[in-house]
């Protein structure tokens, strides 16, 4: 069988593989999240927009997304900085990903006008997310 290199990516990121192009080590900020915060970034559904894709430990959401994997266990699966990549521009694991760059801003297509130039969390977002992330151990 022949792999393609996106889908060798694609299972190397569900079960952790590290490799040198696949984190950003450093905090973006230079210091940690907040857990609670990130927390409340991605049940936020006119924030972080997760659930629309990814399922996970929240029982008081309901329709959770089943297009990307279940954020039960991320912390576990990956690094602080294989997460921090993923959130920050996926694009650069996987082309065709469907997940936005959350902190991309230049070569993106047709962005609204009022949204060129922006991403779309901060970097402190970002951190929080990342936070929050890691302690979903199982």
């Amino acid at each position: 069988m022949k792999w393609s290199s996106a889908a060798i990516v694609a299972v190397c990121s569900m079960v952790g593989v590290a490799s040198a192009d696949d984190a950003i080590p450093k905090s973006l900020t230079g210091a940690r999240g907040d857990p609670a915060r990130g927390r409340a970034i991605v049940v936020n559904r006119q924030v972080g927009l997760c659930l629309l894709c990814h399922s996970g430990p929240f029982p008081e959401e309901r329709f959770q997304g089943n297009l990307a994997p279940d954020l039960a266990g991320a912390g576990k699966r990956a690094s602080e900085g294989q997460l921090r990549l993923r959130i920050v521009d996926s694009s650069r694991l996987n082309p065709a990903t469907i997940m936005p760059a959350y902190h991309r801003t230049e070569g993106l297509a047709r962005v609204a006008p009022a949204f060129r130039g922006k991403s779309i969390l901060s970097a402190e977002q970002i951190e929080d997310v990342v936070a929050f992330l890691m302690t979903l151990k199982d």
